[in-house]
């Protein structure tokens, strides 16, 4: 290929590959620029070994159960060594198998850093120069550092795959998505585990829900700390100490875990110099169709300011790569009634409004259903606690607006109730569908 491609791919995660493909399918050259591995943050350090941690937690519940319901079998620790080991044969696999579509589909491959020369050029680490009418910055993010006394002694998300085993007492620092996903695995794998939000859990989520799970995570042992405000670290004989300003020192702990957010990998790109906007966390500004401010420059995934989750990139990438160069001038992704799933402990699924969204924007036109229940397996095996089910309506024929679920296989049922949801749901839809008995899901068809 010469250094004048159709497109240009700054970023082999997700959506970087993602549109690489798609626009290779309709015949246009593309270059991909990453000095990393393909696949990115959610193949490597995210997605795809986070759900091998939440998989090998399940697997150490369902050992509890079985012995609970007659099975001789009784529950032992995780052996980390093979369990990372297979995790990486896997991970191997899918890289492997991404380099191998590259070059089926011929896009040229540049294993270098690359920062912007121009609005339609990039200068590569070795001081090559590539030009194309349209760049697309699919560079991902990282876990955010802080500049605080004692923050080294922590790890941040990425550290937590290349655990050996398990830590005795953990301190994790944060109340997001990736706290309370780390607290929920570190904690079935035999950790005992503190957790010291900010304010509250998970904010966005449905409120009603963040409660339940709250209750799920207390029941299990883990410690959760609201309203705390961690000003340093620091390592005693004892273990680490962490200084709360409102509660003073808590600890000691063997290990620590910050989770306080991500930021774009946008920094040494060299986007002032030619003029796209970013905003106040770096992240890339960009419309409905993932334009930037300067013509020809296109954003994706968490480098934008789109919504940080792998589909969303991906489909964002591919409506781009349509619009671009396969004849399609509308393609464009819809960012409406997004799914997504907490890999928590429960798994909490949720998409569309929240309640209070819906509250906001709907006042007293609301109506909300819901179901609690003990899940059979559960139930059999007698173990406590209870899923909750949640629809939330608007308006005289109750359009659904928000489908939010907590409880085993949450994260499996999600996925064909988003499909109704975008076709425009309403509860009487759901009173016509038969359930399927016994399950979990048919709650969501059964509420009155």
């Amino acid at each position: 290929m010469a250094s004048h491609p159709d497109l240009i791919v700054l970023g082999a995660g997700s959506g970087g590959l993602a549109t690489s493909f798609r626009a290779a399918e309709h015949g246009a050259r593309v270059a991909l620029v990453d000095p990393a591995e393909l696949g990115g943050t959610c193949v490597h350090r995210g997605c795809v070994p986070k759900k091998a941690l939440w998989f090998a937690a399940q697997w150490e519940q369902a050992q509890r159960l079985a012995a609970a319901v007659g099975f001789a079998t009784q529950p032992g620790p995780l052996d980390w060594a093979r369990f990372r080991t297979v995790r990486a044969r896997y991970i191997d696999g899918i890289e492997q198998r991404y380099g191998e579509r590259l070059q089926r589909a011929n896009v040229q491959r540049f294993r270098q850093r690359a920062r912007f020369a121009g609005p339609d050029v990039v200068e590569l680490a070795d001081g090559t120069r590539l030009q194309a009418p349209h760049i697309v910055i699919a560079t991902g993010g990282r876990p955010r550092t802080l500049s605080l006394p004692g923050f080294d002694l922590g790890m941040v998300s990425d550290d937590v795959f290349a655990l050996s085993t398990c830590p005795r007492r953990v301190a994790i620092v944060g109340g997001g998505y990736i706290a309370v996903e780390f607290a929920g695995l570190l904690q079935a794998l035999g950790s005992e585990v503190t957790v010291l939000a900010r304010e509250r859990l998970l904010q966005g989520f449905d409120d009603e829900l963040v409660q339940a799970l709250a209750a799920h995570m207390h029941a299990q042992g883990i410690d959760v700390h609201y309203n705390t405000d961690v000003t340093a670290a620091r390592r005693t004989d004892a273990g680490i100490l962490l200084d709360d300003a409102p509660a003073g020192v808590v600890g000691p702990f063997d290990a620590l875990l910050w989770a306080v957010g991500r930021v774009p990998n946008t920094d040494d790109l060299g986007l002032a110099a030619v003029g796209v906007d970013t905003d106040e966390r770096g992240r890339v500004r960009v419309d409905a169709r993932q334009k930037t401010s300067v013509e020809g420059i296109l954003a994706i995934g968490d480098a934008s300011t789109d919504r940080a989750l792998t589909p969303v990139a991906v489909a964002a990438g591919r409506h781009l790569a349509d619009r671009l160069f396969g004849g399609q001038p509308d393609a464009q992704f819809d960012g409406e009634n997004i799914p997504s799933v907490l890999f928590s402990k429960p798994p909490l699924g949720t998409v569309g409004m929240t309640e209070a969204q819906a509250r906001r924007q709907h006042g007293d036109q609301v109506v909300v259903y819901r179901s609690r229940f003990t899940p059979m397996q559960w139930s059999l095996a007698g173990e406590q606690g209870q899923s909750l089910m949640k629809l939330v309506c608007v308006g005289a024929e109750e359009r659904v607006v928000g489908i939010h679920a907590l409880g085993p296989g949450a994260d499996e049922m999600l996925q064909g109730f988003a499909v109704a949801l975008k076709a425009g749901l309403r509860k009487r839809d759901l009173d016509a569908t038969l359930a399927i008995h016994p399950t979990s899901a048919e709650e969501l068809v059964l509420m009155r």
